[in-house]
């Protein structure tokens, strides 16, 4: 892939990492079950609840993105992992995967080969979808934009290749809280608000985005607003949770949400 500095270098280090390390995020979904899915999407939980798979599932929110999905064309923007992909390809949409990392497509691939759909990989940086055609895609569904500078380079890129009316998904971690960190007995903040960039310690660069950027960035790049949902607002503490861990952080923390947006052209 071509880089365009030394963030997406550093990104696609820490995520080829992450794949031999066997991260949960960069592990195939192999157990997905179309019906199940099917029930997941109205809202039936009767017969999933106990299993693993509805824990995987809540957290593509919002499940309603899910609902009218066949025949549509979905791109998965930066999450690639063979989950999120899986989910919408099994539900019947056309599905293209954009993520920094080449070890995180081969599992969307290896996902594709295990339930017998295609699915189109492109290893390649958020910030440039050169390679995808304008007005190609009904749905964006992307994670987080913490390992770009700049959100709005994501937004001018997701707004040129969605169709009119359709719809981007993505979760953002709000600014106040971006860079807490756990110091043996609680979290506390680490670096002034006016600071956004953080060199971690395994080699990646995470930044910060403000308020500002997030919201007015999404009506610059003709993107309305459609729905904000708190996504930690009915997390409960996990009592195995080690204290200073994503799940330990975002239970106690809170701070992250995801945006849906729809294009509405200028």
């Amino acid at each position: 892939m071509k880089h365009i500095d030394e963030t997406s270098v550093a990104n696609e280090g820490l995520w080829e990492r992450e794949v031999e390390k066997g991260c949960g995020y960069t592990i195939p979904w192999l157990d997905l079950e179309r019906d199940e899915l099917r029930r997941f999407v109205c809202g039936d939980f009767a017969k999933i609840v106990g299993r693993r798979k509805p824990l995987q599932l809540v957290n593509m929110s919002p499940r309603s993105i899910l609902s009218d999905v066949e025949g549509k064309d979905v791109l998965c923007l930066s999450c690639g992992g063979g989950q999120q992909s899986a989910v919408f390809a099994l539900l019947g949409a056309r599905v293209t995967v954009v993520d920094i990392a080449e070890g995180q497509l081969e599992s969307d691939s290896r996902a594709a080969a295990h339930y017998g759909y295609k699915v189109r990989t492109i290893q390649g940086d958020m910030r440039d979808l050169s390679e995808l055609q304008s007005e190609s895609f009904d749905i964006v569904y992307a994670m987080t934009p913490c390992y770009v500078p700049d959100i709005r380079q994501v937004y001018s890129e997701v707004s040129r290749i969605l169709r009119l009316g359709g719809l981007y998904r993505t979760d953002i971690e709000q600014p106040a809280v971006h860079f807490i960190r756990w110091d043996g007995e609680g979290y506390r903040i680490t670096k002034p608000y006016y600071e956004f960039v953080n060199r971690r310690d395994d080699g990646g660069i995470e930044f910060k985005h403000y308020m500002d950027d997030i919201f007015n960035g999404l009506l610059d790049a003709d993107l309305s607003l459609v729905k904000v949902i708190d996504s930690a607002r009915t997390k409960e503490p996990a009592p195995d949770a080690n204290p200073g861990s994503w799940t330990h952080q975002s239970a106690y923390i809170g701070g992250n949400f995801v945006i849906v947006a729809k294009k509405t052209g200028s």
